[in-house]
């Protein structure tokens, strides 16, 4: 049994979800290093004494041996640190336990053994059950001040962890690709000349800081994303990192971004200071292989301190800065003009093909007229050239028309603002798409949004019941430049579109939020509050008792300094409400009580760690509410039936925490607490192990989609309960080894998705049975084992690579009746991370 124990022991201090790393960052040697390496010393000494167990301790005792300089250099830092011990006087005592525990061996009698068993479990229990909880969130508060020390223990510890790898289930990945140069995805014009000019300054070594500035849509990013995959820039920088500043930038965030594309851990910080003393050590460690170049875009006004905490006085270290506004203080300015004629026109033929039956000096004249209008600047000849191309002559002479006419209501100098110019654009749209349109300006900047989340909102707002038409008016946007439209590669069946983003450059997006500023601000259909720190809009705390907004659609965005300290605010109308928060703790607004008409939430969580939810019950029994959507936010599962929801249709829960959920905890209802929900929609959660009971008693449940969840083993035995269920998604759930037995009873199934499940080794014995089973998508399941009855299946449409193809399906292609496959090769694309 006291092999066991060393086992146990051995595996809680080098792996589980956090591993030696996570000691050195907790800084355990402050308050109980000492107290670690005693407790290693102790059981590689008992270890050693029991003989009958050698064989199997040996290993162990190894392991245990190279832990134990690192638990001595942990004690030296003791003095060096200075972090509280009452935080982890649990931890203390539980090892105070075991160390008491082992010295007792020696002494225990054959029928003390299972007292002593059981002891050993419930201890092991504890350090599980801190390993879990309290030592994440401890660790993201101190991480950083160890950032110094941490890094000589880095290289040791990884060969511990690799030893472990086998014992351990799959680690929850840290994705890197966070400050990526983005990919040139569109033919250059008219930037030749100025990337010359701007890589000659860039190489030249009396430079350090450079500034591109030019008014919104002259090709700013265009230019600097260019210089970075310009041949000589990347032969003469060894490092280069893009980052997106915009309007609301957040020092520590991008620090965070940056060390983490770097290849270090997620790191929290409590300050500025304590980011500028971790972006100072990556830079002098990344300088040691060669000069760095830091291009930080789209920065505006008033960021002028934000710049210079990223001024760290260096060798071989510059920046680029890409903004609407100069910074004189900060370094060389570069402005960049509007296209000169040849190349605006050449642009604008790139895009808008000649009309029809036109002549040439026609055409010309009206390629003159519209760039005239246009001013040289590329995103409006874009958008304007892509609203033309394939168009009839008539249409060209009625844009052209318009704008002779001074059909514009935006305010405009002598020259037409780019807004102005794009206003044409909006106009043009049909009623339906300039409404979807609008609605794009409730999103933040430089978002990467998932087409899911808009079209939840227009199938409520609008009434639409096809999620099929709403992306339709979403491909209608991009085909005229309005947005950007990324598939990322995956699945999109079944009205499926989580692997799309939706992306809109920050004029489009101006665009359509000065539309509703036409209106006077409690008037307004859409309406955008923007909170900073704890300071709400003049119009919020001056508002007159009983003031009644009459927005449909409501849009609130904190920061990560917000106290959640609201001002009461009456919105009856609202139908659509999305909150934007980046703060660790959030408390939902009282006042959403009272929108008793509203039928959607989206809180999206844009901070670097989950963020615990409070006031959840504010939304319970509300009347209309039919979608909700929770993105890297802590809740409970059993939050959700407690709401009663009688409206309630999807559920979707996209990298979200769950913490230690006790699923039979009580017993609720869920046939009245949830009588319409009919889609769950669960993604990229990494503590998710297994599905609360609750889901199985979702009789109306028509979609079930559980994505990425590398934890998730099993599905529950009840799940044959669904019997409405026609949609079931497990896919990318890498420990996922086996579907129930009791799914051949979910008799209305007619779409399986269990790609990239690399675990799964069998299907149900009686799938055959599932005679409305259409379509089977096992991308990367070729291990998994076919039973007889699959042959039993008809009309099967079945999508796979290759391999799977070769393994499993081709040679039973001649034994079932009208059996399709088609093989498909999908690459999944991690940068959809970068959103989170």
């Amino acid at each position: 049994k006291s092999f066991f124990f060393f086992f146990f022991f051995c595996v809680w201090s080098e792996g589980r979800k956090t591993r030696m790393t996570d000691w050195v960052d907790l800084g355990l040697g402050s308050i109980g290093g000492a107290l670690v390496s005693e407790a290693l010393k102790l059981v590689i000494e008992e270890a050693k004494k029991y003989k009958s167990f050698k064989p199997l301790s040996k290993d162990l005792v190894s392991t245990m041996e190279r832990l134990l300089p690192l638990t001595k250099k942990i004690d030296s830092m003791q003095n060096e640190l200075d972090l509280g011990s009452g935080e982890l006087k649990q931890l203390r005592e539980t090892i105070e336990k075991a160390r008491v525990l082992v010295l007792k061996f020696p002494s225990v009698r054959f029928y003390e053994k299972s007292n002593y068993t059981r002891k050993i479990v419930e201890i092991n229990e504890d350090l599980a059950k801190f390993c879990d909880i309290d030592l994440q969130l401890l660790q993201y508060r101190n991480q950083l001040t160890l950032l110094g020390v941490a890094g000589n223990l880095v290289d040791k510890v990884d060969g511990l962890s690799k030893r472990m790898d086998g014992l351990m289930s799959v680690p929850v990945p840290v994705f890197r690709d966070l400050c990526s140069v983005p990919k040139l995805d569109k033919v250059v014009v008219g930037l030749d000349w100025p990337l010359m000019e701007l890589k000659k300054r860039l190489l030249d070594d009396a430079v350090v800081s450079l500034v591109v500035s030019a008014p919104p849509g002259c090709g700013k990013t265009t230019l600097a994303n260019q210089l970075c995959h310009d041949a000589d820039v990347i032969g003469h920088f060894k490092h280069i990192f893009f980052n997106v500043v915009s309007s609301t930038p957040n020092f520590r965030v991008i620090v965070q971004n940056l060390l983490q594309h770097s290849g270090y851990a997620p790191h929290t910080f409590e300050n500025d200071s304590q980011a500028t003393v971790g972006l100072r050590k990556l830079l002098e460690e990344l300088r040691e292989d060669g000069p760095i170049l830091l291009v930080l875009d789209d920065v505006w006004r008033g960021a002028e301190s934000l710049l210079q905490k990223f001024r760290i006085n260096l060798p071989d270290y510059k920046i680029l800065v890409t903004s609407r506004f100069d910074f004189p203080s900060f370094g060389y300015n570069y402005r960049l003009k509007p296209l000169e004629n040849e190349d605006a026109k050449a642009l604008l033929i790139q895009w808008a093909s000649r009309p029809h039956n036109t002549s040439q000096a026609e055409y010309e004249d009206l390629l003159q007229k519209i760039l005239k209008r246009c001013n040289g600047f590329p995103i409006v000849i874009e958008v304007v050239g892509v609203s033309l191309k394939g168009r009839s002559l008539n249409t060209w002479k009625g844009q052209v028309e318009s704008w002779s006419q001074g059909e514009t209501i935006l305010d405009s100098p002598s020259q037409p603002t780019v807004l102005e110019c794009l206003q044409p654009s909006f106009n043009a749209l049909e009623p339906n798409l300039k409404e979807c349109f609008l609605d794009m300006g409730s999103f933040l900047e430089d978002q990467k949004i998932r087409a899911s989340v808009i079209i939840d909102i227009w199938m409520e707002l609008y009434g639409k019941n096809s999620s099929i038409l709403c992306m339709k008016y979403l491909e209608d946007l991009a085909s005229q430049n309005l947005l950007k439209l990324v598939p990322l590669g995956n699945e999109t069946e079944d009205g499926f579109y989580n692997e799309f983003l939706v992306t809109q450059h920050d004029i489009l997006r101006e665009l359509a939020i000065r539309q509703s500023e036409l209106e006077a601000i409690l008037e307004r259909k859409r309406l955008n509050l923007e909170i900073k720190e704890d300071t709400f809009p003049d119009w919020c705390l001056n508002a007159p008792r009983n003031t009644v907004v009459n927005a449909s659609l409501l849009s609130i965005s904190t920061d990560d300094l917000f106290s959640s300290n609201w001002v009461e605010t009456d919105c009856p109308n609202v139908e659509a409400l999305v909150l934007n928060l980046s703060s660790s703790d959030y408390a939902l607004p009282s006042f959403i009580a009272g929108m008793r008409k509203l039928k959607v939430l989206t809180i999206t969580n844009h901070g670097f760690y989950p963020a615990r939810l409070r006031n959840f019950s504010c939304l319970s029994l509300l009347p209309n509410l039919k979608r909700i959507r929770l993105e890297k936010v802590s809740v409970t599962l059993l939050d959700i039936p407690r709401l009663q929801l009688a409206s309630l249709k999807k559920l979707s829960l996209v990298m979200c925490s769950f913490g230690e959920v006790f699923y039979d905890s009580e017993e609720i209802d869920v046939s009245k607490a949830l009588p319409s929900l009919q889609e769950i929609d669960i993604d990229y959660c990494y503590d998710l192990y297994e599905l609360p009971y609750w889901v199985s008693e979702v009789v109306s449940l028509k979609t079930l989609s559980i994505t990425n969840c590398n934890k998730l083993t099993v599905l529950p035995e009840a799940i044959g309960n669904l019997s409405k269920l026609e949609v079931l998604r497990v896919s990318s759930c890498i420990n996922l080894s086996e579907l129930p037995e009791t799914t051949d009873r979910l008799s209305n199934l007619r779409f399986l998705d269990i790609s990239h499940c690399l675990g799964l080794r069998k299907l149900p014995l009686e799938i055959g049975k599932l005679e409305k089973l259409k379509k089977i998508s096992m991308r990367k399941c070729w291990r998994c084992e076919l039973p007889d009855s699959v042959r039993d299946l008809e009309d099967l449409e079945v999508k796979c690579e290759e391999e799977t193809r070769l393994v499993l399906w081709e040679r039973l292609m001649p034994k079932m009746r009208n059996l399709r496959v088609h093989e498909e090769e999908t690459e999944h694309n991690l940068n959809l991370l970068q959103m989170f």
